[in-house]
């Protein structure tokens, strides 16, 4: 999608730092941060959210949390425990339309952040 900016990211149209990357998924640091450690895992192929894959995106869904698993280990979070998710909606705070988990740690995580 030519205005999604993270379409736009993943092609390096802005030049985005990636934390990670292989052929399926992309990993970068959120540009709002609401912990000292908070990435986000962003697929190539764009999904505009988890409500819109299907059977055929498992592989795909599969990377992403497997990449979210190496951002924390990059990070130095794994061992202390880190918080992985997808907003799904504008209901639960989802504002960029492409599908993205955030990994998020370096503290302790309580409620909702």
């Amino acid at each position: 999608m030519d205005d999604c900016i993270f379409c736009k990211i993943v092609r390096g149209d802005f030049g985005t730092t990636f934390i990670a990357e292989n052929d399926q998924v992309v990993a970068f640091d959120d540009i709002n941060p609401v912990a000292p450690v908070h990435t986000l895992v962003v697929p190539r192929r764009h999904i505009a959210s988890l409500a819109d894959a299907s059977d055929a995106d498992a592989e795909l869904i599969a990377a992403c949390l497997l990449m979210a698993n190496e951002v924390a280990e990059i990070k130095g979070i794994r061992g202390s425990g880190y918080r992985t998710g997808t907003n799904v909606g504008p209901d639960a705070g989802q504002s960029v339309f492409h599908l993205h988990f955030h990994v998020m740690g370096g503290r302790r995580m309580t409620g909702e952040g």
